[in-house]
């Protein structure tokens, strides 16, 4: 059974109604939009088909462009004033059963004049509508099949947009860290700490505790010490100790003393 019945006259804005059909087709599903050309199979009786589904429908969208009203027979009376018209009767009968019917005014439209009228579509005038431009076609769109979707609950539990935005958000809800548990991470490439006197810069992978211009002993706990120390006389080289830190480390620069009277 359809939700939705695109009404439309043939010869005015028959693209705009194409267009309503085949997106609301697109979110919500075709066994849920009645629209004549597509809807109807090969060797149905067309006009039981169409009572039948504007009869079964929950909601009736009226698509009336600037020339719904003057479109001609070829008895030269308007649409409006032949009781044959299929546009018409499809209205009548929704109205008459209570659906909910909602103009959607193309283009140009402003307003249905009531005066055009026949006195069974008056209240065609008095129905809230929405507008269709062909160059905002798509937030036209979008804003129509919200309103339905907001409308009609069991249309709305079929919206693919929506159970699309609702997985997106839900993806978007896992990739974010849990807790406020951080990890940083020292390489190189993050830290070039320049020795001073110009000897250089440490390189690899600094993984460890890096101690600049140590004074004294640092207890560092495991994991790799450098330290980078301040060079003071004639400094040949560069230490630094490595493995498991846990006790005192120390370390001493440049050449020692020679003790006097043992001979070394």
């Amino acid at each position: 059974m359809p939700d939705v019945f695109v009404n439309y006259r043939t010869g005015d804005e028959e693209s705009a109604a194409t267009m309503v059909a085949r997106e609301l087709t697109r979110r919500f599903g075709a066994e849920r939009i009645f629209f004549a050309s597509s809807s109807i199979e090969p060797g149905q009786r067309f006009p039981a088909e169409l009572v039948r589904a504007v009869e079964e429908c929950a909601a009736l969208l009226a698509v009336i462009g600037p020339r719904w009203a003057e479109l001609r027979s070829t008895h030269g009376h308007t649409a409006l004033e032949t009781d044959q018209d299929w546009a018409l009767r499809e209205i009548e009968t929704a109205l008459d059963r209570g659906v909910l019917v909602i103009p959607v005014l193309v283009g140009k439209v402003t307003r249905i004049d009531p005066a055009l009228l026949p006195a069974s579509l008056r209240e065609l005038a008095d129905c809230q509508y929405r507008r269709f431009d062909h160059r905002n076609a798509g937030a036209d769109l979008a804003a129509l099949g919200d309103a339905l979707a907001r409308l009609l609950p069991e249309l709305g539990a079929a919206d693919r947009d929506a159970q699309a935005a609702r997985e997106r958000t839900e993806v978007k809800s896992h990739e974010k860290p849990h807790g406020n548990a951080t990890h940083t991470g020292m390489r190189s490439r993050d830290v070039d700490q320049r020795v001073r006197g110009g000897i250089g810069s440490l390189n690899g992978d600094l993984s460890g505790t890096f101690v600049n211009e140590p004074q004294g002993p640092v207890n560092t706990g495991r994991g790799h010490q450098y330290n980078a120390p301040r060079f003071q006389g004639d400094n040949t080289g560069v230490q630094y100790t490595a493995g498991d830190n846990s006790g005192t480390v120390h370390q001493r620069f440049g050449r020692g003393h020679r003790r006097t009277g043992d001979g070394r």
